[in-house]
């Protein structure tokens, strides 16, 4: 079979053909009378194991080896095929990202596009304080396309880049909080951490609805953060969450005891803001006197339900402040009577 049948069979050029000639990969078996190449049976079929091979990644070097070496085993040259190939499509699905990005940047020409990858670039530097000097100029005539935020601010471990990232989330909108409710089921700890404090700061009924969601989440620090927001929100379904804080039931065993003090009075503050609503005041009130109630309610949790009450105004909390002012334990009886003291301007 002469060279150009075999280009039409194969699919293989007559050029390529002579190139794998030139390596040493396929010889034809004869020559014609007129010198011209003649390819036997088995040849066209080492030609089809060739391609099936360069078909699977494999360099031109690495099949020569494959259908030449009697030892060669082909186990550890299938792995390396597999990394490289992971490699790849990680590479390409970066960049399908970044091309995403871009477009949704909606740039009117290339000085657009430019700015936009230069403020991804920057997005991902290594350099905090460059971090955070690109999430506060995420504005005005280039911004940064809120994926890229969202993913960002998931990333983030300095607090004072994520507080500027947070902020430009915030002002972009668009799916921001969608992606960031997305996040809360992530794996990892940190990520559902950061997504539900920038969620806390994003506006609108939208995410509002979402971290009224995150109430019932199984990850106590989602709770934790979801709920003092609510509060500052006027969202009465936060109360138990709250109190519960208060109580110091929502903490993980685990979690550092100043973290526990936060959340305390982060609850504290929040319970206080719904108080100002009157029809709001005596619901709260009797919510922290239940719990001051409970014979499972230890001493340390006990006089932060007393502080707590103390922000409550009303005659449910009033009453219980007289209450607990005869408390057996000093700490309470003298903050109680305290905060008496200056109810009734004495």
């Amino acid at each position: 079979m002469l060279i150009g049948d075999v280009a039409r069979r194969s699919g293989v050029s007559a050029r390529m053909l002579r190139h794998y000639e030139s390596l040493g990969l396929v010889r034809p078996t004869g020559r014609t009378g007129s010198g011209y190449r003649e390819y036997s049976g088995e040849d066209v079929r080492r030609i089809f194991h060739i391609e099936s091979l360069r078909s699977l990644g494999l360099s031109l070097r690495e099949v020569g080896r494959a259908l030449d070496d009697p030892g060669f085993a082909p186990a550890e040259l299938v792995d390396d095929l597999v990394r490289r190939t992971r490699e790849r499509i990680a590479a390409e699905t970066e960049l399908l990202t970044r091309l995403r990005r871009i477009d949704a940047a909606e740039p009117a020409g290339w000085e657009d596009v430019l700015r936009t990858v230069a403020l991804l670039q920057a997005l991902r530097s290594k350099d905090a304080d460059t971090r955070q000097r690109t999430a506060l100029s995420a504005s005005g005539e280039a911004p940064l396309p809120v994926e890229a935020l969202v993913e960002a601010v998931l990333d983030e471990s300095d607090p004072n880049v994520a507080g500027a990232l947070r902020w430009a989330l915030a002002r972009a909108g668009g799916d921001g909080p969608a992606l960031l409710a997305e996040a809360l089921d992530s794996p990892a700890a940190e990520v559902r951490e950061r997504a539900v404090r920038s969620l806390a700061e994003m506006p609108g009924d939208g995410a509002t609805a979402l971290l009224r969601d995150a109430l019932a989440h199984p990850d106590a620090t989602v709770r934790q953060c979801a709920a003092p927001a609510l509060g500052a929100r006027g969202v009465a379904d936060a109360i138990p969450t709250l109190v519960d804080m208060v109580v110091g039931e929502t903490r993980d065993p685990e979690e550092p005891q100043e973290t526990e003090q936060t959340n305390d009075v982060d609850a504290a503050d929040a319970l206080s803001a719904l108080a100002g609503d009157p029809a709001l005041a005596d619901r709260i009130a009797g919510a922290l006197v239940d719990r001051l109630a409970r014979a499972t309610t230890g001493l340390p949790a006990r006089r932060r339900l007393t502080q707590a009450l103390a922000d409550v105004p009303g005659a449910t909390a009033a009453r219980a402040l007289t209450d607990l002012s005869h408390d057996e334990d000093r700490a309470v009886a003298l903050t109680a009577t305290y905060v008496l003291a200056l109810r009734d301007g004495r």
